[in-house]
C-alpha cells in the first residue's frame, strides 16, 4: 500500500474563481491526496480553512457526490436550510443533483483542518447558488448562468 508524503504534497492556495468571488476563498489551503496516489475515480483533498474564509461559494454538483470529514478546529456549514456547526470527528454528505447550495465558513480563531472527497464525473456542472456563477467538470472554465464567459 503507497503511502503518501503528505509534506510533499503541493499546497494550493487560493480557488480559480474570477474576481470578486475568488475573495473570501483567497486563504484556502488545498493539497490534492486522490491525485499524489494516482486516484482517477475520487478526489481527496486536505484543506485548511483560516478563521473567517470560506471553503467556497456556496454551490451543489449536478453529478458528483461530495463529503467532508472535519479533523480539526470547528466550522460553520451554510446550505439552503440554515447553519450548522462542524467539529472534529463530524462529517457531512451531499448527494448528487440535490440543488443544495452548501459552502464552510470558518467563524472560529483558528485554522480548521478537513478532507473533501468528491467523485470526479466528467459530466458534473457545478452551479453556485448565491451567485451568477457555475462551471462544469469538461473544461473547468467559470462562466455565468446563461453561458457567458467571464473575462
Amino acid at each position: 500500500m503507497p503511502k503518501i508524503d503528505i509534506a510533499a504534497v503541493t499546497k494550493r492556495k487560493g480557488s480559480g474563481y474570477p474576481p470578486p468571488f475568488d475573495a473570501p476563498c483567497a486563504e484556502r489551503v488545498r493539497q490534492r491526496l486522490g491525485d499524489a496516489g494516482g486516484l482517477t475515480d475520487f478526489g481527496v483533498n486536505l484543506m485548511h480553512l483560516p478563521p473567517d474564509k470560506w471553503s467556497s461559494q456556496r454551490h451543489w454538483h449536478s453529478a458528483e457526490d461530495e463529503f467532508v470529514y472535519v479533523l480539526e478546529g470547528e466550522l460553520t456549514l451554510i446550505e439552503d436550510g440554515g447553519a450548522t456547526v462542524l467539529r472534529a470527528g463530524d462529517c457531512a454528505a451531499f448527494p448528487k443533483g440535490s440543488g443544495n447550495g452548501h459552502h464552510l465558513v470558518n467563524k472560529s480563531n483558528a485554522t480548521a483542518v478537513y478532507l473533501e472527497v468528491g467523485s470526479r464525473s466528467p459530466a458534473d456542472v457545478t452551479v453556485c447558488s448565491d451567485v451568477d456563477m457555475m462551471s462544469t467538470n469538461a473544461d473547468g472554465r467559470f462562466v455565468h448562468k446563461d453561458g457567458t464567459p467571464y473575462p
